[in-house]
């Protein structure tokens, strides 16, 4: 979605303010096309997933990244003058807190649920 935002506020624009604005260098690889990558042009790859198979890591992971990208939102909407641009961030900054709060209450389910379980052993299979 931001990048569909970025690509419908520079549309309309000419050659040459795309080449005197911030995003030059991001024109000239991408033209007006969506590139998924962040801020400081690191394209999106698997590299940006963690997953280890350990659901308490992976959960803590998954809350870090949603509070992460909330900070994100909201530097966005501090620089932002476009009403349209900054409803649409806040509805993504919205969805970003429900999932943290989704993925809080899965956290706390399995954390409950290991401190009942009786621990059989040590290995991955007896602790979930």
């Amino acid at each position: 979605m931001v990048g569909t935002i970025v690509r419908q506020l520079a549309r309309n624009a000419t050659t040459e303010e795309i080449e005197n604005s911030p995003f030059g260098a991001y024109f000239m690889n991408h033209g007006r096309g969506v590139y998924p990558a962040n801020s400081g042009g690191m394209p999106f790859d698997a590299n940006c997933l963690a997953v280890t198979g350990d659901p308490i890591a992976d959960l803590v992971e998954d809350l870090a990244a949603e509070q992460k990208a909330r900070a994100v939102y909201d530097n966005i909407l501090r620089v932002s003058d476009d009403p349209d641009v900054s409803d649409a961030i806040k509805f993504l900054r919205e969805r970003e807190i429900v999932h943290f709060q989704r993925f809080g209450e899965a956290l706390d389910r399995i954390q409950n649920k290991q401190s009942h379980k009786t621990t059989k052993g040590i290995g991955i299979k007896d602790r979930f």
